[in-house]
């Protein structure tokens, strides 16, 4: 059986539950934006230390072309009856910085008066364009260009533009620098562009940290879920490392979990160990996940460790005790425990033995695993590493399986790193939990035991 992750994390929320949530609406790339006008500034400026500064350039058609879609813009309301006429006139007369700054400002102005974004979006091009925006200008004239060219889908466009906003340093009391970060992630995930948005966030994740900074919990969210749902692989995994590692709580470490059954196609051996993780986290919501744990020890291999599970799922009440698999189970588990604590003491004395074959050496580090003896465990695990045809990746994840139970979270995590190919994913996630007892940040509760 499948497990589907929680609502909150299975769908990709859009870009308005970010910090960015900044629609037109509001009013910032909406607002009139006033200029010198040609009549005016043809006057010569005051003489800054002792020489005369350069006057604005304006050819005599461009004001004669200008004037009258300026007057529709100065006037009171918002009739802009006449202007869509005069527009292409200004424009293709607009030859200098200042023509194109001045003429830019009265497009965008109708733009504004009518509504018209289109109109907005090319009199601020105008005017970025001309390069006669002052530094405290640029800033905020790339916003809200940004603003008008993502509201009208242009995406590449939208992100020139934020990039300029953000390298001139805009902010307000809202909008902040990381929130534009995230809003040109966002802005490549509308596009379906997802590599170059998550590598967008991971950046922005990344600066904050380094900066010493809390990360945003969205922020590993939206990263989750873009990842997640689109099976992008190993980047949720490390979302997911980033997310519990911030953020551990029950809930997340319960979806944490899921999300890897989810993706991965695991072997009942490689399924047994993350059943392992989740079982000490506490993630077991319902008598299936206890039904899956004990088909992947087997009773009959490891007796002792399925009848810990089943009573500890009867004990929490998550786990019915009139369910014919686990009742059968419990019963199996429980008549060969006896016989199989007998036989410990010869399957350490064989393992141990110089001529020990792989098979006995592993099976030894299996049995005491499962009976809790980790100091055995990792005993025999550790001397199977250097033996042929030891599967590796199997034996150093029980390996620090057992150092972890130990309490010797160092050294279980510096195991849990070694570990590759399909059980990298489980190895990650124990990782991150064996990180956080290393803080002492805890945040789940242990098990529930017979």
């Amino acid at each position: 059986m499948r497990f589907f992750v929680a609502n909150r994390l299975a769908r990709s929320k859009p870009a308005s539950h970010f910090a960015l949530a900044i629609a037109l609406a509001t009013g910032t790339a909406v607002s009139m934006v006033a200029v010198a006008e040609p009549a005016h500034a043809q006057k010569k400026k005051k003489k800054k230390k002792g020489e005369e500064e350069a006057k604005p350039q304006y050819s005599k058609e461009f004001i004669e072309a200008y004037q009258p879609l300026q007057a529709i813009v100065n006037a009171e309301g918002n009739d802009v009856t006449g202007a869509a006429a005069l527009i292409p006139g200004v424009v293709a007369l607009a030859k200098s910085i200042d023509e194109r700054f001045v003429g830019g400002n009265a497009v965008y102005n109708v733009g504004v008066k009518s509504g018209d974004q289109a109109l907005q979006l090319q009199g601020m091009t105008m005017m970025l364009d001309s390069g006669k925006a002052s530094a405290d200008q640029v800033g905020r004239f790339n916003f809200i260009a940004y603003q008008l060219a993502n509201a009208a889908s242009d995406h590449s466009a939208a992100r020139g533009f934020l990039q300029k906003a953000i390298d001139a340093n805009f902010s307000t009391d809202t909008i902040t620098a990381d929130s534009m970060r995230i809003a040109m992630s966002e802005s490549f995930f509308s596009e379906g562009n997802n590599r170059a948005g998550l590598d967008f966030l991971n950046q922005a994740i990344a600066e904050r940290k380094s900066a010493g900074l809390a990360v945003e919990e969205q922020w590993y969210r939206r990263g989750l879920s873009i990842a997640y749902n689109n099976s992008i692989t190993p980047d949720v995994y490390d979302y997911v490392v980033g997310w519990i590692g911030d953020y551990p709580s029950q809930g997340n470490w319960r979806d944490a979990i899921n999300i890897a059954r989810n993706l991965g196609t695991f072997s009942q051996a490689e399924m047994l160990d993350l059943l392992r993780l989740g079982y000490r986290i506490d993630t077991f919501v319902g008598k299936q996940e206890y039904i899956e744990y004990v088909d992947a020890a087997d009773a009959r291999r490891l007796p002792k460790e399925v009848e810990k599970i089943i009573k500890s799922g009867y004990a929490s009440g998550r786990a019915s005790r009139d369910d014919i698999f686990l009742a059968d189970s419990l019963k199996t588990a429980e008549g060969r425990i006896a016989a199989d604590r007998a036989d410990l003491p010869a399957l350490e004395r064989d393992a141990r033995s110089s001529s020990a074959g792989l098979r006995t050496v592993v099976a030894a580090g299996d049995a005491f695993l499962s009976y809790g003896q980790n100091e055995k465990a990792a005993e025999f695990y550790s001397k199977s590493l250097d033996m042929a045809g030891v599967d590796r990746q199997q034996v150093l994840m029980r390996l620090g399986i057992a150092q972890f139970d130990m309490g010797n979270y160092a050294a279980a995590k510096k195991t849990f790193e070694k570990v590759q190919g399909n059980r990298a994913p489980i190895a990650m996630l124990w990782s991150a939990y064996a990180a956080e007892k290393m803080s002492g940040s805890s945040a789940v509760p242990a098990p529930a035991t017979a």
